[in-house]
């Protein structure tokens, strides 16, 4: 990735909310390159610089987006349904919804993006099915990355202690090693 001048350092593994947050920043420009090129792109074989920018966009919720669902559905989830017991979190259950209705998504937008690349065309059905899907996947993604930093983000720093912390970005070391 670009190194950005004057921007806020990532958050490291003393911070594992921040990761999270520093990781909504990456799948929003990731996204958007997904959904711009769809959008922008229709009709046309793609640019070699189009192509090479929806291949990077493709690997990284492969390898980061997929890291980053275990991380709050393995780490950071259970902790909170631990830590808020009294209380009903149901927050956390639309969120794991939202997990898998986007690698549906992401399936549909891989396969179509892949058939762009190869063929270096889409028929009209393909261009608005890729539209279509990638629409309702920047939509998914706004909602469930609003509902973690207003709701859920918060409830964490208020419910989870330094230990608990501590061990979920160890668990956010150990899935990167």
């Amino acid at each position: 990735m670009a190194v950005q001048i004057g921007a806020k350092p990532d958050s490291g593994f003393d911070d594992p909310i921040g990761m999270l947050t520093d990781c909504h920043r990456r799948i929003e420009r990731f996204l958007d390159i997904l959904w711009i090129v769809a959008e922008r792109s229709a009709g046309r074989a793609l640019t070699g610089e189009e192509s090479e920018a929806i291949q990077a966009a493709l690997q990284y919720f492969h390898v980061g987006g997929q890291r980053h669902n275990a991380d709050e559905e393995q780490s950071l989830f259970p902790r909170l349904r631990e830590a808020s017991s009294g209380e009903q979190f149901t927050e956390i259950h639309g969120l794991e919804s939202d997990h898998q209705d986007a690698n549906r998504l992401h399936q549909t937008v891989e396969q179509l993006y892949v058939m762009w690349i190869k063929r270096c065309e889409l028929g009209a059905k393909e261009q608005n099915d890729l539209q279509s899907a990638t629409g309702r996947l920047k939509r998914l993604y706004e909602d469930h990355i609003r509902t973690e930093e207003q709701v859920v983000f918060p409830q964490a720093a208020k419910v989870l202690n330094r230990e608990a912390i501590q061990a979920i970005g160890e668990e956010f070391r150990a899935r990167r090693a």
